[in-house]
């Protein structure tokens, strides 16, 4: 029951789709692969421009726990503005997806996207890991179990396990909990460019939470106040493309080092 009710807490997944990829209002390609253990997995992607100074870097989006990739046109279409080619991904049991969602399997998911791109020929370097809320918790690992560029952590938690505690103060959450996502651990060990983005007025994820993380990360890093509740569409605040563009700078210019 505890395994159930943790599980249930955590994973939101829907079948239904509110849009397609052509709703964008860009070409796109949707796409399935395999994941290590074997799960197929399903897909948008979207090319940058031909002429864009950006085609050769692309965006890999962990969206949040709820919905799936149909969930996330908007943030798609701001993302391409800066002139990145995007891919986002369901989860395994999300969207068209298939299988059942389990922290592991997020993991082998999100690895599964990365190894996509570098099929597609894009430089490890050259992909940056985008995390939405509880995607922040994947991509942070995806940037330890993969060579990445950068890493974004918009509206995410330090771990589940912190989490929990607050919603149920009352239960031994981090006793009997077994779904980490342990964002602010990881943090410490990467070293690349990061940006972290969340929002005052988050009525699901406190501040404190990105407060933390950003404390805990390494240098270049840079943090972006946004404006609204957890499940507003964060993509459409005020400075939200300006902080991508600040950031995506700083992970070229750190590309550029590295190739001296």
């Amino acid at each position: 029951m505890l395994r159930w009710f943790e599980h249930g807490q955590v994973y939101h997944p829907t079948k239904e789709w509110e849009a397609t990829g052509a709703d964008v209002g860009r070409p796109f390609e949707d796409v399935y692969f395999n994941a290590k253990d074997g799960v197929r997995l399903n897909a948008w992607f979207f090319p940058a421009d031909a002429d864009s100074p950006r085609k050769n870097l692309a965006v890999l989006i962990c969206h949040g726990n709820g919905g799936n990739i149909s969930h996330r046109v908007n943030l798609c279409r701001a993302l391409l503005r800066t002139g990145v080619n995007v891919l986002v991904f369901d989860y395994r049991g999300f969207g068209r997806s298939e299988g059942t969602p389990g922290e592991e399997g997020t993991y082998r998911d999100a690895q599964a996207a990365h190894q996509w791109l570098r099929q597609r020929g894009f430089e490890p370097k050259h992909i940056i890991a985008f995390g939405e809320s509880l995607g922040g918790g994947i991509a942070s690992e995806l940037a330890l179990r993969e060579t990445v560029g950068g890493l974004v952590l918009q509206s995410t938690f330090t771990s589940v396990a912190d989490l929990g505690a607050e919603f149920y103060p009352w239960l031994p959450v981090r006793l009997v909990g077994k779904i980490r996502y342990d964002t602010l651990s990881k943090l410490p060990r990467l070293k690349i460019p990061v940006l972290i983005m969340h929002s005052r007025d988050d009525d699901l994820i406190g501040y404190r939470h990105s407060e933390q993380n950003f404390a805990a990360a390494n240098e270049p890093k840079f943090f972006s106040e946004l404006r609204g509740g957890h499940n507003d569409e964060a993509w459409e605040a005020p400075g939200f493309e300006s902080a991508i563009e600040k950031f995506l700078e700083a992970v070229q210019s750190a590309d550029k080092a590295a190739r001296r």
